[in-house]
């Protein structure tokens, strides 16, 4: 169980990792294309934590995988 909990908590790392760059990497793409106002709506706010989430997910299963 204690191989388990490590496993958990280094995929949990690198999901939060992933996603903290991604998130900050588009944001300035989002700022510079679309213009400061995109992000304050709120359908545009669920489409950019919505895809952040899913590179996020997406990533780690990759490198979860590579390394197992």
């Amino acid at each position: 169980m204690e191989k388990m909990s490590g496993v958990i908590a280094i995929a949990l790392v690198t999901f939060l990792v992933i996603n903290f760059l991604y998130s900050k990497v588009l944001r300035v793409y989002v700022k510079k294309e679309f213009g400061k106002k995109w992000l304050t709506i709120w359908g545009n706010k669920v489409y950019f934590w919505q895809s952040s989430i899913f590179v996020s997910s997406a990533g780690t299963f990759l490198i979860m995988y590579f390394f197992k």
